[in-house]
C-alpha cells in the first residue's frame, strides 16, 4: 500500500479556514434570503489555472443578479480589506463564465458585493462594492 507523503496531506490550518469560509458563506446566504435575495449558486468555480473564476454567492432580486463575495475576520477593518484586486479580478472571471452559460440573464442589471462577516454582529451587505476592471 502506498503511503502519502507529507506534502499531499491537507494542512489541517487550512481544513479548518475553509470549513469557516463554507460556514460563513452559508451564513451570508441565509442573511440575503432574508433582505429577499434568491441564490442562485452557491460556490461556483470556473475553470483552472490563471483563467479560472470563484464566486462565493450568486444571488438574484428581481432584475439584478448580485456577485457576491463574503469575507469573515476578527473585526470590520480586517473583513473589508481581505479583498484584495486579484481576488476581485478571478470572481469578475466567475462572474462571465456563469453569464456566458445563463443566457436568460441577458438583461438583468449586475453589481459586484461584498458581505463581512465579524464574531457577535450581523453580517455587513455592502452592495456594489467594486465595478468591473476596478
Amino acid at each position: 500500500m502506498r503511503e502519502s507523503s507529507p506534502s499531499s496531506r491537507p494542512d489541517p490550518t487550512r481544513r479548518a479556514a475553509r470549513r469557516r469560509g463554507i460556514r460563513a458563506e452559508w451564513v451570508a446566504a441565509l442573511w440575503l434570503r432574508l433582505k429577499g435575495y434568491r441564490v442562485l449558486r452557491h460556490g461556483e468555480v470556473t475553470g483552472r489555472g490563471s483563467g479560472a473564476g470563484e464566486v462565493d454567492l450568486i444571488v438574484r432580486r428581481g432584475n439584478l443578479v448580485a456577485f457576491v463575495e463574503v469575507k469573515s475576520r476578527p473585526d470590520l477593518d480586517q473583513a473589508a480589506w481581505a479583498l484584495t484586486p486579484a481576488q476581485r479580478r478571478r470572481i469578475e472571471r466567475g462572474a462571465a463564465a456563469f453569464l456566458a452559460r445563463t443566457p436568460n440573464l441577458a438583461g438583468c442589471d449586475l453589481r459586484f458585493d461584498l458581505v463581512l462577516l465579524t464574531p457577535g454582529r450581523l453580517p455587513r451587505h455592502l452592495p456594489d462594492a467594486w465595478r468591473h476592471g476596478d
